[in-house]
Order: C-alpha cells, then sequence, then structure tokens
C-alpha cells in the first residue's frame, strides 16, 4: 500500500468470512502486504474499503485510502507486533501534551485549564492515572502509578482500537486524548481542537502560513481517519 500502481481490477464487492468479512477484486481477496487474508469485523468498514478501491482510477493511490491502509495495519502491524505499539504509546505519557502549559499569557492559561484540565481529571478518576502538570518545557517525571494504570488502559483495548489510538496518539502528542476519543469521551473534532490549541492561538494573534496549515491538515486529517475507521469496525452487522 506504500507504491502507486495501474489499477488491475474492475470490481471490488464485500464478501462474508466465517468470521468477519473481506473485500474481494474481482472475486478474489484482497491480501495485505504481508500476504494475509484482510479480514474485518464488521460489513460496513468492509463496505468503505470496496468504496476507496472502486474510486480508483487509472492508477491506485494509496494516499486517497486511510480506510483500508489503517485496516491493513491491524492486520500486519498491530495485532503481530502489539506488545512494541503498547510500548511506544504508553512512553507518550511521559510527555503528554496535556500537562505541559503556558506561564503566559493569562489568556492562553486559561485557555488550556480549560480545555486540557478536563481530561485529565476523566482520566485520574475513571483510569487512576494522575499526571503532574507543570508549566514550561522542562520534562516532568510522570509517577510509576500513574504510568502502570495508563498501560492497563491501553493493554485493554482490542486491536481495533489500538490501531486507531495508534494513529491518534502521534497526531495529537496526547495519550490522553488519544484514550478519550477511543473510549468515546471525545470525538475526532474535539480531539483535533484540543491538541491544537496552542498552534490556533498563535494563529489567531499572528495569522498562519502554507507549510503550517498543510501540516494542521494532514494531523487533522489522521485523527478524522482514524475516528472514521473506529466507527465503522464498531458498527453492527445485520
Amino acid at each position: 500500500m506504500n507504491r502507486a500502481a495501474k489499477r488491475f481490477y474492475r470490481t471490488a464487492t464485500v464478501a462474508a468470512l466465517e468470521k468477519g468479512f473481506t473485500v474481494t477484486l474481482d472475486s478474489r481477496p484482497i491480501k495485505t502486504p504481508a500476504g494475509s487474508l484482510l479480514v474485518l469485523p464488521s460489513m460496513a468498514l468492509a463496505q468503505a474499503i470496496a468504496e476507496e478501491w472502486l474510486a480508483q482510477e487509472e492508477t491506485i493511490v494509496p494516499n486517497t485510502m486511510p480506510v483500508t491502509q489503517l485496516a491493513v495495519t491491524a492486520v500486519d502491524r498491530v495485532a503481530p507486533e502489539r506488545p512494541a505499539i503498547v510500548d511506544q504509546l504508553v512512553a507518550y505519557a511521559g510527555s503528554d501534551l496535556l500537562c505541559y502549559r503556558a506561564e503566559e499569557p493569562e489568556d492562553l492559561v486559561a485557555l488550556q485549564g480549560a480545555s486540557w484540565q478536563p481530561l485529565l481529571d476523566w482520566v485520574a478518576e475513571d483510569r487512576g492515572a494522575r499526571l503532574v502538570v507543570t508549566t514550561g518545557v522542562i520534562p516532568v517525571d510522570q509517577s510509576s502509578e500513574a504510568i502502570d494504570a495508563l498501560r492497563t488502559v491501553v493493554e485493554g483495548v482490542t486491536d481495533v482500537e489500538l490501531t486507531a489510538l495508534a494513529s491518534v496518539v502521534p497526531a495529537s502528542g496526547s495519550l490522553v486524548v488519544g484514550l478519550a476519543l477511543v473510549l468515546r469521551r471525545i470525538d475526532a473534532a474535539a480531539a483535533f481542537e484540543i491538541s491544537q490549541l496552542d498552534e490556533s492561538y498563535q494563529i489567531d494573534r499572528w495569522g498562519d502560513d502554507t507549510e503550517a496549515a498543510e501540516r494542521r491538515r494532514r494531523l487533522r486529517d489522521d485523527i478524522h481517519s482514524a475516528a472514521t475507521f473506529l466507527a465503522l469496525a464498531r458498527e453492527e452487522s445485520g
């Protein structure tokens, strides 16, 4: 799914399996780059993937197929490398965006508190992970109890949820934001807005530039694609 290739099929349809669904291209089931059958947990997810393949024109452009890419990632990377991915995500807790606040100006400090503190309160009260908040950029050590509590939460999610989490956490710079989205505390729009609070504040004051706007668009797309993938995978079939 990394290189553009010529379209080699005419049809893309959903097929039911004994456990789950798949997508067939001219009656041949899709295989992942690692050679595995692409098994999907819901008909809705399979239909969305089929539509992405049908939307391709003469050339297959992987970047226009975000749901397919996430489904492939779930099969080829997340399932076989789950412990390593859990470790990578838990590491974000040591430098979570929401824990690093501005010292000034006052309006930014107030915005951060109003937007970020409710999620930190939620993860502390609901998941037992009480994270330390600091000002500035000097790293602050988080307690082993808080890190262990977050690890327990991450280890408890499904492979599909872990796939979404592995996309949202790097895009937002926050394990807490990622967990809040995956655990249905916030939606994709809120996750993006919360994670981009500092940047949005600076844009309001000084304006935007093309490079920064493109970066924000990519991050927004990553978060929204992950949320879409997750919602489709959770949709009841039949």
